[in-house]
């Protein structure tokens, strides 16, 4: 089942970054993260949101967000 996040914090342990997600039912969860991991997520959510964007202009309506698959 899909949840909704409620809060997101990002902080910084050593060499990674730690993600911490907060559903509205107030269960958390922790998520360790490389920088090139960060890079990636980012580009994809930049991605999904000029697509988002062009839709609600009309343009590009088909064109699908590919899933972004992290090698570490």
């Amino acid at each position: 089942m899909e949840r909704s996040i409620s809060h997101f914090a990002i902080s910084r342990e050593e060499d990674n970054y730690i993600l911490h997600f907060t559903d509205d039912d107030g269960e958390t969860i922790e998520l360790t993260a490389s920088f090139d991991q960060l890079d990636l997520i980012a580009e994809a959510i930049d991605t999904a949101l000029d697509q988002d964007e062009e839709a609600e202009l009309g343009e590009d309506e088909d064109e699908e967000v590919a899933p972004v698959d992290s090698e570490d």
